[in-house]
């Protein structure tokens, strides 16, 4: 896995105070950055926090790229709605043979390691063979229909690898490009951060909060599972770990 910070907004933390000045005086736009410096800047931001008031820190943006991961854990990603995403299309990218992620589990068990590179394996033939055997049929077609001949197996192509893709397993890797504000990553963090998170997805939110904590460290303080800075929110499906949880995030 691969996490890269890509873009962030700049003098975020001091953005975020701006906005929340405007909320709480009657300071004018003109004025709103004055006598901001660092002290007052995390009063402010320690304030929004202790009041739950969260709207003023969506002005701050994170962009992510990511590479090395499954569609096990994309798919969980772009569940969490207000982001945006750009990722590799299997429907115009040929994959003439597919990277794949071993779950730890199966890595350190060598019969099931064993298992499972053969069934990636297969996939990779069965996708080979359906490409072609499409490939060949719609090429066939449009030259029947007087297409020309490089832009029939140009189309061709794409039409092929557009079904053929449906052999692919979750454990497709992947990349992905993917921005969101600062409100948005900390509910990110409380969920994705848990130890009852899936645990290539937790990973991913754990690399992500090391890079936007070394940016921004008053704005994510206390930012990872809910337990960090409160009682666990799992109820009876708690992992029961809150003292090596906490103090896990504290040495970021």
């Amino acid at each position: 896995m691969k996490v890269e910070l890509l873009r962030y907004t700049l003098d975020g933390e001091k953005l975020i105070a701006s906005a929340a000045k405007l909320c709480y005086s009657s300071v004018g736009i003109e004025n709103i950055e004055e006598n901001l410096n660092h002290k007052n800047t995390e009063k402010f931001l320690k304030m929004l926090m202790n009041l739950g008031h969260e709207s003023p820190i969506e002005h701050v943006n994170f962009t992510f790229g990511v590479e090395g991961v499954s569609r096990t854990l994309t798919h969980q990603l772009v569940r969490h709605r207000i982001a945006s995403y750009s990722q590799q299309s299997q429907r115009y990218v040929k994959l003439d043979q597919f990277e794949y992620v071993i779950p730890p589990s199966i890595e350190e068990d060598k019969e099931a390691k064993k298992v499972f590179i053969d069934a990636m394996e297969r996939d990779q033939q069965c996708y080979n063979e359906i490409t072609k055997i499409l490939y060949d049929n719609h090429l066939k077609r449009l030259l029947s229909n007087g297409m020309d001949k490089k832009e029939a197996q140009q189309k061709s192509e794409k039409k092929a690898i557009e079904d053929a893709r449906y052999v692919f397993p979750n454990a497709c890797e992947t990349k992905i490009v993917f921005t969101m504000n600062a409100r948005s990553l900390l509910n990110f963090f409380r969920l994705r951060c848990c130890n009852r998170a899936q645990w290539e997805i937790r990973k991913l939110a754990t690399e992500m909060l090391k890079l936007v904590k070394k940016v921004y460290p008053n704005l994510f303080k206390d930012a990872g599972p809910a337990c960090i800075a409160g009682p666990c929110t799992e109820g009876r499906m708690t992992c029961g770990k809150i003292r090596e949880v906490r103090k896990e995030f504290k040495n970021f």
